[in-house]
């Protein structure tokens, strides 16, 4: 009972931050909402933190070891325990690293082949850190045109396909920031924006979570680098996923 009365509280304890920092989000955006049929396939792709360590040689759907330990395996986790009847097909694709181009290299194998009903995609943080810490030169320019790219050669090849645009997102204090970081991340975000409203497709912001997130604990509990976050602010991305998303 203790155990069961302490689960109850730390998810509403999460809860209470994703509706401060989106009060009015869901509601603007309720047309966007998913109503999951029996049999649909839902697939998470980005970088590392959605890959959080899964096992690439694992492609089977649904198994713990395919996706990770990171927000991905929360998310999913939630959606497959409350609907055991919809026989639905999960697959984590995030590989470490990774920025939108590479994305695209492994589309179609990787999305497309899939066939999903819903896809989620978070990108950005390395396109954005590869440029300033490993000599990449794509610029803000060419992260949106990029993803638009990627967005719509997707919903040519999937047209009925439902589309979750994560945003990248930094935690403030983070030992890997720098001191422009705020600033010169910025961009990023707004064009991730940008194309999900541009596109019609649901849009989960992160940022604002974060943020609402640090005026309960420091940068250290949610994500210690800043960028990946830590098992508290991986659920935290889970819960606000499936509020924005269902």
């Amino acid at each position: 009972m203790r155990k069961t009365v302490a689960t109850g509280v730390s998810t509403l304890f999460l809860s209470k931050i994703v509706n401060a920092a989106m009060p009015e989000f869901v509601p603007a955006n309720a047309a966007l909402h998913y109503n999951l049929l029996k049999g649909d396939i839902i697939l998470f792709q980005g970088d590392s933190i959605t890959d959080a360590g899964r096992n690439r040689n694992d492609a089977a759907p649904n198994t713990q070891s395919s996706f990770g330990t990171g927000y991905a395996l929360f998310t999913a986790s939630s959606i497959l325990a409350n609907n055991p009847d919809k026989e639905l097909s999960l697959y984590n694709r995030g590989i470490s690293g990774n920025k939108v181009f590479q994305l695209a290299e492994r589309w179609d194998k990787d999305c497309l082949e899939l066939q999903p009903n819903i896809l989620s995609i978070l990108i950005g943080v390395n396109d954005f850190w590869h440029a300033k810490t490993a000599g990449y030169t794509g610029t803000v320019e060419t992260y949106t045109n990029d993803y638009q790219i990627l967005i719509s050669q997707t919903k040519n090849a999937l047209p009925n396909i439902k589309i979750v645009i994560l945003e990248p997102f930094i935690i403030q204090g983070g030992t890997a920031l720098g001191d422009t970081w705020k600033d010169d991340f910025a961009p990023y975000r707004s064009a991730a924006k940008k194309i999900a409203t541009d596109n019609n497709l649901i849009f989960v912001p992160l940022q604002s979570v974060f943020n609402e997130a640090l005026k309960q604990a420091p940068a250290n509990y949610w994500g210690k680098d800043g960028v990946h976050p830590s098992m508290a602010g991986a659920q935290l991305i889970a819960q606000a996923w499936l509020k924005t998303v269902f």
